[in-house]
């Protein structure tokens, strides 16, 4: 069973190296870092035109409001291909998979969608109530109002002044991550050894040539700067927790949680026809996927991804065990935790979700072969791009008829999860 009237693939596609936040690509924004990742990408389709452009940030930028438009023009590429941007918070490329898979049919063979974030160069804005001030004394006093500048305080500006905070709470997603964990009794130990894995992973496919045709060097960067293959327990273990200092029983430290990062990616929708015109990475069939909300306030910001998982499993009567391969996105290593705890208490899922099927025993083994955000990092925009990339070409390494599942939670109490199979 497919949801879609004709089959859908995904091609993995190409992404910069992801930087530090405040390190090699601080140059960037994310119209500059995504032009050279679709310029790269329109050397793999013929005639260099997909039919659509679909792409996204998270962190608004007041010089653009159609980011794909833009970074389709300054890569002076045919202007006759149609783009339009999409935003789900760190969903948003994996969305715009989404949307595109749906519009695949007459007159779109080939999408290309992706995502980028510059977070070191979030811009700073100002509030309503203050902008409302400022125009009000411009329109009166342009002097008063130059004037009015200099009294203005931290509370008069918007992101990344105070953060990257949730609107509604005024909580950023650790201080979230936070409570979740302590619900769920997810343990710093637990959290450090699975970050200590991830970055492992990440740094052994690096060494083994995995991310060589998934990645474009970058003049400043070539490969990505998070991986740290020195790590250890022990020093994972000594750093401070940074979401709860004063209880004395914070978890999430800056070794377990993702990184601040600047990077791009894309990704290729096409079908079966279109993968005629492309001359990419590896193929596979995208099958379904489930988009979930969840109430904050009873279920956790990050804990939406459960709840599409088992809808989805449950849809194609699948149990864990038919998934060869999971690949969960790590905006914390609490967040992966507490997902998959819930995943294995079946009274959870039953009580939330309604689904009484037994999905049997979940294979954290098959989790992030290549490593995951927490070490690779975690550019919001293009994080499900880079997710789905990573996933496509790990598939299509696996037996035919092996299946994915890919899973990226997001702020507001989304989670977005695809299904895919090597076919």
């Amino acid at each position: 069973m497919s949801r879609f009237k004709q089959d859908v693939f995904l091609v993995a596609g190409l992404r910069t190296p992801f930087g530090r936040g405040g390190g090699a690509l601080v140059g960037y924004d994310a119209l500059s870092l995504s032009v050279p990742v679709v310029n790269a990408m329109a050397k793999q389709i013929e005639n260099g035109r997909p039919d659509l452009l679909i792409w996204g940030t998270v962190i608004p930028n007041l010089s653009w409001s159609n980011l794909a438009r833009e970074i389709w023009l300054d890569a002076k590429l045919d202007p006759t291909v149609p783009a339009y941007s999409i935003v789900l918070a760190c969903s948003t490329s994996m969305t715009a998979a989404f949307a595109a898979a749906g519009m695949i049919g007459p007159g779109v063979d080939v999408a290309l969608v992706g995502g980028a974030e510059t977070m070191s160069r979030g811009p700073i804005g100002l509030t309503p109530a203050a902008t409302d001030h400022l125009r009000t004394l411009l329109a009166k006093n342009p002097a008063e109002a130059a004037a009015a500048l200099s009294k203005l305080t931290p509370q008069d500006f918007a992101l990344p002044v105070k953060g990257f905070a949730n609107r509604i709470t005024g909580l950023t997603m650790g201080e979230h991550m936070e409570i979740t964990a302590k619900e769920w009794g997810i343990s710093r130990q637990a959290q450090d050894e699975w970050a200590y894995n991830t970055h492992k992973r990440a740094a052994a496919g690096w060494e083994n040539g995995f991310f060589s045709d998934l990645v474009i060097p970058l003049p400043e960067l070539a490969k990505d700067a998070n991986p740290r293959a020195d790590t250890s327990l022990e020093k994972l273990a000594s750093l401070e927790p940074v979401f709860d200092k004063k209880s004395g029983q914070g978890t999430l430290t800056a070794g377990n949680s993702t990184p601040i990062t600047d990077g791009a990616a894309g990704l290729w929708v096409t079908s079966e026809q279109g993968l005629k015109r492309l001359n990419a990475g590896p193929a596979v069939k995208l099958i379904d996927y489930e988009v979930a909300a969840v109430d904050w306030k009873v279920d956790g910001l990050l804990m939406a991804p459960p709840f599409a998982i088992t809808r989805l499993l449950a849809r194609h009567g699948l149990t864990y065990e038919d998934i060869a391969l999971w690949e969960i996105h790590e905006a914390f290593t609490a967040q992966v935790l507490a997902n998959i705890a819930a995943l294995e208490k079946p009274s959870w899922i039953a009580e939330r979700t309604g689904i009484t099927q037994d999905f049997g025993r979940f294979p954290r083994e098959r989790v992030n072969p290549n490593g995951g955000s927490v070490a690779i990092g975690h550019p919001f925009g293009a994080t499900g791009a880079r997710d789905l990339s990573q996933a496509v070409k790990e598939l299509a390494g696996m037996p035919k008829g092996a299946r994915a599942i890919v899973s990226v939670c997001a702020d507001g109490g989304h989670g977005t999860v695809a299904l895919l199979e090597n076919v």
